[in-house]
């Protein structure tokens, strides 16, 4: 017969190591996620600044070559192009460290429902980005909101040095702290099917380019699939992010719905994908750079906590 108390004692050590082996390793996809972010900011945030003006200021700028050649002219380089770097990072580390810890428990919680005992496929993995993606949009929304406010200075006729703690006190003082969550809906709307193709497109191209063995996919195959998914992503859930870049810096109430029915009605069907070109641009590199820095740090962490005894 089965001593009681061993069993007793037995159950709540298993739950301890299951806790201290997620801690491990929820730690280690936030912080692969933070230099996933870093690297994708630093690579890209050039050509998001131009697609942010495009989005929110198409009266201005007929296309991506004019609208780089006046920012460049009016606010000079790193003012102008990577007006609103420090945000951004804030964004993406905050999204991304969110983002990828989370896919990981969500793969865990997918491959269980569906009773999956290897590694997740493609589709799984695309679903397991759909619902980390909720999480994600929390610490989203408030950075990029900031971001946008200061990558629209000149436009908005802000005179003077404007900073994002500045920009951050104003949006409290004048709407309160839900002010920062001024355009979630659109965030959610576009960040959760966004982010469904985004890792169905990454690993579906893993799986495609290596023959079926993405763990076997070195340097160059990481930074094509990285593109790929990113354009994945871009593609499908550009209009949302339109309506998100004008819900943030125009003073509207408006619904998401409303404000896209609005750009249609008065810019045409092509408004909608206004800036899609520079963001396209910035992606595949982007995000290629984003998943090279997650994926090789994940695996160095990883094989020194192993080394160690943590997992």
């Amino acid at each position: 017969m089965m001593d009681s108390s061993t069993n007793e004692t037995q159950i709540p050590n298993d739950c301890v190591n299951n806790g201290y082996r997620y801690f491990i390793e929820g730690t280690i996809g936030l912080i692969a996620g933070s230099l996933g972010g870093s690297a994708n900011v630093f690579v890209g945030q050039p050509m998001d600044t131009l697609k942010v003006k495009l989005q929110t200021f198409p009266h201005l700028y007929s296309d991506s070559f004019q609208c780089f050649k006046k920012t460049l002219a009016n606010e000079g380089f790193f003012r102008g192009l990577y007006a609103g770097t420090l945000p951004a990072l804030a964004a993406n580390i905050a999204e991304n460290s969110v983002l990828f810890a989370a896919h990981g428990f969500c793969q865990k919680g997918v491959t269980s429902i569906t009773g999956n005992l290897g590694s997740p496929t493609p589709l799984e993995n695309a679903v397991a980005g759909f619902f980390a993606a909720f999480f994600s949009s929390f610490t989203l929304c408030p950075t990029e909101l900031v971001k946008c406010r200061l990558q629209s200075l000149h436009e908005t006729g802000h005179k003077g040095k404007v900073s994002a703690i500045g920009i951050t006190g104003q949006i409290i003082r004048d709407e309160g702290l839900l002010g920062l969550f001024r355009g979630f809906t659109p965030t959610l709307a576009r960040e959760m099917p966004g982010y469904f193709f985004f890792f169905g497109g990454y690993e579906a191209s893993r799986f495609f380019l290596t023959d079926g063995q993405p763990e076997k996919a070195g340097l160059g195959t990481t930074i094509v699939a990285g593109g790929i998914g990113g354009m994945c992503l871009w593609t499908s859930i550009f209009p949302f992010d339109v309506a998100k870049s004008r819900m943030q810096i125009e003073p509207t109430n408006e619904s998401m719905f409303k404000v896209i029915k609005r750009i249609y009605l008065c810019d045409g069907f092509r408004a909608l994908y206004k800036g899609l070109g520079p963001t396209l641009l910035r992606t595949f590199p982007g995000t290629g750079a984003l998943f090279v820095a997650v994926e090789y740090s994940k695996v160095f962490m990883t094989t020194n906590a192993q080394s160690y005894g943590w997992l």
